[in-house]
């Protein structure tokens, strides 16, 4: 199908006359441009049972930050499944404030607690110290999982794009080190591999928000050696996808990754993976969290939620 009108209405915003092109601003620039978007387009926050700051310790005594999310209608001292969710945003922008209405919105719809995690970012901390961060947050919720109020058999991983990223590279790390493993995953647009020649690349390359020098701006910062082969970077080269959590792949019509979504979809079912592939039509890259303008996000939010209702094992009425 076309573009939606939403879709349309917002590249004609993105690409007027005059305005700079996001690979031509700094990472201070880039880093507010992000957030304006968000704010300006996101849904109102709904209300949620309760939020809290948690400091999360790395092994060098700095501290990562969180923010666990308790939905509306979970009572006090409930032990609730969980959602770690990691930010989209290139590995270079974006925070747990520009997500904190989806993470309310996931937190409600599911039932389920949500931590969103600050990683830290490039170009101040470039590959692998995202991935690196990500696991630490796994680790950590399932050691602390009795003062979070959450069940350590029963968390998720998910993220967009870059974070979709981080998921499926904490999953195949976890897979590997063995022990207690995340129940499912939640991809949203996930970036699967550095380098691709599939012809989505092309075919969107440019006008159509991700463009090809957003992709090249983000991947200079976040891989400086060149580290576009490594699984940790490109989930797509690792040995082996089998035996990963089930998992929800969402995918924008209109977004240059959508060929490569579809081909790691196509390989984790080849290697007897569970795998729900949905392609969003007439839609770009960035639309999930943007549920003020498009109304797929909102539906998208919904489809998540019953996904994790159904794979962690959350009774029915989450507001019941």
């Amino acid at each position: 199908m076309p573009l939606t009108p939403e879709a349309r209405s917002l590249l004609d915003m993105a690409y007027r006359v005059g305005a700079p092109r996001f690979h031509e601003l700094s990472v201070a620039q880039a880093r507010r441009s992000f957030q304006k978007l968000h704010f300006a387009f996101r849904g109102e926050a709904p209300p949620v049972a309760s939020t809290a700051e948690v400091p999360i310790a790395r092994a060098d005594g700095s501290a990562m930050l969180a923010r666990l999310y308790r939905p509306l209608g979970s009572r006090t001292g409930e032990t609730l499944p969980l959602l770690i969710w990691f930010h989209g945003g290139g590995w270079c922008v974006g925070d747990v404030a520009s997500h904190d209405v989806l993470c309310r919105e996931l937190a409600n719809a599911s039932g389920c607690a949500v931590l969103s995690v600050d990683y830290r970012l490039a170009p101040e901390h470039p590959f692998p110290a995202g991935g690196d961060d990500a696991r630490l947050a796994f680790d950590w919720s399932v050691a602390q999982a009795d003062v979070l109020g959450v069940d350590p058999t029963r968390i998720a991983l998910g993220g967009d794009s870059a974070g979709g990223n981080l998921s499926i590279v904490t999953a195949l790390a976890l897979r590997e080190a063995g022990g207690v493993q995340p129940r499912f995953l939640l991809l949203i647009y996930p970036s699967t591999e550095i380098l691709s020649a599939r012809p989505s690349r092309t075919r969107f390359d440019d006008g159509y928000f991700l463009d090809r020098g957003t992709l090249e701006w983000f991947f200079a910062r976040y891989l400086p050696n060149g580290e576009t082969e490594d699984w940790r970077a490109s989930p797509m080269r690792a040995a082996s996808l089998a035996g990963l959590p089930p998992m929800l792949l969402i995918g924008a019509e209109f977004d240059p990754l959508i060929d490569d979504c579809a081909a790691f979809a196509a390989r984790v079912q080849a290697e007897g993976g569970d795998i729900e592939f949905e392609e969003v039509a007439g839609v770009i890259h960035g639309f999930f969290t943007l549920g003020k303008y498009f109304p797929e996000a909102r539906a998208g939010v919904l489809r998540a939620a019953r996904a994790l209702r159904e794979h962690l094992a959350v009774r029915a009425d989450p507001a019941a």
